[in-house]
């Protein structure tokens, strides 16, 4: 039995309170089901800048009526620190998933990716520092190892940003450390990679790829390759994320506080590869996509590679993920096709 199973058969036997910045999201929304279908308590928080109502809708249709009660919503920003204040009263663990997470919307808009990202960020690390939360997990990213070549990527090893989302992510990091050492208010960061999977949002210009690509395969639309297609990347599904999430905030170990860790399966997918693992899962869905991709210029601010070393974090937290990305996108897929079609 992994540590992961342990706690998953521990929660319920004592129910916590969790507060979820940026609950309306995707990865939000899949951390809310899976506590409430564990019969916890759940504080959510999000001002619908990139939620939806719908995915809320959707968790309160995979969950019994009970477990529904045991959730709160507040419909609030993370850049007024009021708000952060009264959310995180009487709560025990902080998830804090809230940000602007697009590289292309930084590049167009760094002022207000910054006052999100980084000043969201702070108002939420004072509020829980002041409710005295037993533990606070943030959304850390991979763009925080930059232009550094080396691969797999390890958590002590950064280049330098390449965009000014990447700087806001690697800036919380900081500020995790110094509220470390000056308020003793540990935090664990972890760093995702590619995250994907069922309530990703598959329309507008930020869109990521494979909910992005689903959708226009489904519509019959030209797929779009940026550069040759041999680009990489280290894609996790996000049944992996939700478990070291747990994982992270229910940890007790001192020794394993106030870090960050890479939050991946270790793998490598070209981009060409994935346009074909798409396809083909498509097919079995009843979708039969018959277009060829077209190529085009590189992307500002992309990394061309990209792979996690998660030694870490298996020693550290217990992490073991469950799904590669063939299987996650076999069980992402039905939940697209009902969602587009």
């Amino acid at each position: 039995m992994t540590r992961y199973d342990m706690l998953i058969k521990s929660l319920p036997a004592e129910p916590k309170i969790w507060l979820i910045t940026g609950v309306a999201g995707f990865i939000g929304s899949n951390l809310l089901e899976t506590l409430l279908k564990l019969d916890q308590h759940v504080v959510g928080l999000d001002s619908f800048v990139t939620g939806h109502q719908r995915n809320l809708d959707e968790v309160q249709q995979s969950v019994d009526a009970e477990q529904w009660l045991r959730f709160k919503f507040v419909n609030g920003d993370i850049r007024n620190l009021k708000v952060c204040h009264e959310v995180c009263a009487g709560v025990d663990y902080v998830l804090h998933q809230a940000a602007l997470g697009s590289v292309p919307r930084s590049l167009n808009d760094p002022i207000t990716t910054s006052q999100t990202n980084i000043d969201g960020f702070l108002n939420m690390l004072v509020a829980a520092r002041d409710a005295k939360v037993k533990s606070f997990t943030y959304a850390a990213s991979s763009s925080t190892y930059g232009d550094h070549p080396g691969l797999p990527k390890v958590e002590g090893v950064i280049g330098s940003p390449l965009s000014p989302y990447a700087v806001t992510k690697y800036v919380n990091e900081l500020y995790a450390d110094v509220f470390a050492r000056c308020y003793n208010f540990n935090t664990i960061g972890l760093r995702y990679f590619n995250v994907f999977g069922k309530r990703q949002d598959p329309d507008g210009a930020y869109a990521a790829v494979i909910p992005k690509w689903a959708a226009s395969m489904i519509k019959e639309e030209t797929i779009f390759i940026n550069g040759d297609g041999e680009t990489s990347r280290d894609f996790c599904f996000i049944e992996n994320t939700v478990q070291a999430n747990l994982l992270a905030a229910t940890a007790v170990d001192p020794a394993v506080r106030n870090q960050v860790y890479n939050v991946a399966v270790s793998g490598r997918t070209t981009l060409n590869t994935l346009f074909y693992a798409l396809k083909k899962e498509l097919a079995a869905n009843g979708v039969d996509y018959r277009k060829d991709p077209v190529y085009r210029d590189f992307r500002a601010g992309d990394v061309r590679h990209s792979q996690a070393d998660i030694g870490k974090i298996k020693t550290s937290l217990g992490y073991s993920p469950a799904y590669l990305i063939e299987d996650g996108v076999a069980k992402a897929m039905p939940w697209y096709v009902a969602f587009l079609k």
